[in-house]
């Protein structure tokens, strides 16, 4: 109520993002041994309250920036998300590229943010 649009826009994709990541990949974890069609069936329902959180965010981000702002906004936060997702739940190695591919996508989120719009 008291935050600005943008930073409720942000609020929101980071729980939206929460919920995409485990949608997106948490079925190659914990239904590796069920057949393909009940992985996406969980994952379609964990991804049902992704979009009742993505759909407002993008639309309360959209009174303060462009579009291109927030899909870089989104993207950085997806990776902010992914990589903790990634190591500490999936158990996957850090590798030093992914710390340049991160810094280039951080890079992003300067140039989009660094004049208004």
């Amino acid at each position: 109520m008291f935050a600005s649009p943008t930073f409720r826009c942000a609020a929101l994709l980071v729980l939206s993002n929460v919920f995409m990541t485990f949608a997106w990949y948490g079925h190659l974890k914990n239904l590796r041994e069920k057949p393909w069609w009940i992985a996406a069936f969980v994952s379609w329902g964990i991804a049902l309250f992704e979009y009742l959180l993505q759909v407002p965010a993008n639309r309360i981000g959209s009174q303060t920036m462009n579009l291109t702002q927030l899909k870089i906004m989104q993207e950085a936060i997806t990776l902010t998300i992914f990589v903790p997702f990634s190591i500490v739940y999936m158990k996957q190695p850090v590798k030093l590229d992914y710390l340049w591919a991160a810094l280039c996508i951080f890079g992003a989120v300067y140039f989009v943010f660094r004049s208004p719009s």
